[in-house]
């Protein structure tokens, strides 16, 4: 388990370093040239006197550095997400697994459990650690020490809750970065209504370029973090859901598979 929680560390920050360097450069090569190239076009074409009608392009509309960090945010949670989506993804086929292998109308005593253990124990260290090997190799220790059903029963419960606490607890940096984003975004917004009434002396002479442009900002970024924000919850959601189910169907495999041959002895 340590080494599972170093190695997902270890990709969290690779892809938060990743995240940094393709958006940036994406931003220096691409997206900046191209909004800064529009927005001369359309300053020159006013400045003429021509009646240009101010376009914003995508470029334009993403151009700011809150946008930049928002982008950056959500592929850091995106990337976070797939990992644990790959996570349960690998667990949820050890479900299609016989992992214990119980004949239909075979009864289990406490003695019975060691040999049904082995089966379990037999599996590679990373799967031992997931979720169903655990609950079943906890609930067939518990029956051989104590031979009760209700032990074992309490016990499984025990390991599911725990599981799914473990799973929602490390979601806290994605729901961290959905309520992150948005921030950013406001902070794009005060900035720029900031600038715009720092620039308020220019309108009443009669050049509202100024305060278009950082009203433009103050919008682009508030628009530009509540969808990508939109973005992250629904994925979020999705993985919650997923994780979920891991959860019940490996407690329903358990009593499946296990619980209902067990017998306390006499």
């Amino acid at each position: 388990m340590k080494n599972q929680l170093s190695g997902e560390f270890l990709f969290q920050v690779a892809a938060l370093l990743l995240a940094i360097i393709v958006v940036h450069g994406a931003y220096v090569g691409a997206i900046r040239p191209v909004a800064d190239a529009q927005l001369r076009e359309q300053a020159a074409a006013i400045a003429a006197g021509a009646e240009a009608v101010p376009e914003r392009s995508l470029a334009v509309v993403i151009r700011d550095f809150e946008q930049e960090a928002c982008f950056i945010l959500l592929i850091w949670a995106l990337a976070i997400m797939g990992y644990k989506g790959r996570q349960n993804l690998k667990e949820r086929r050890l479900l299609e697994a016989s992992l214990i292998d119980i004949p239909e109308g075979t009864s289990v005593l406490p003695p019975d459990a060691r040999e049904y253990s082995r089966s379990i124990e037999a599996l590679p260290g990373e799967q031992q650690d997931y979720l169903l090997p655990r609950t079943l190799l906890a609930a067939l220790q518990r029956f051989a020490t104590t031979g009760s059903i209700q032990a074992v029963s309490d016990t499984i419960r025990e390991q599911v809750e725990v599981e799914s606490d473990r799973l929602d607890s490390e979601l806290s940096m994605v729901r961290y970065i959905a309520w992150a984003i948005p921030s950013i975004g406001f902070i794009g917004t005060v900035r720029g209504i900031g600038d715009a009434l720092g620039q308020a002396y220019e309108a009443v002479e009669g050049d509202i370029s100024g305060v278009t442009a950082s009203l433009g900002v103050a919008f682009n970024s508030t628009f530009v973090a509540l969808v990508l924000s939109i973005i992250i919850m629904f994925c979020l959601h999705q993985l919650q859901l997923a994780q979920e189910r891991l959860v019940l169907d490996a407690q329903r495999y358990t009593d499946k598979r296990l619980m209902r041959h067990l017998v306390a002895p006499d």
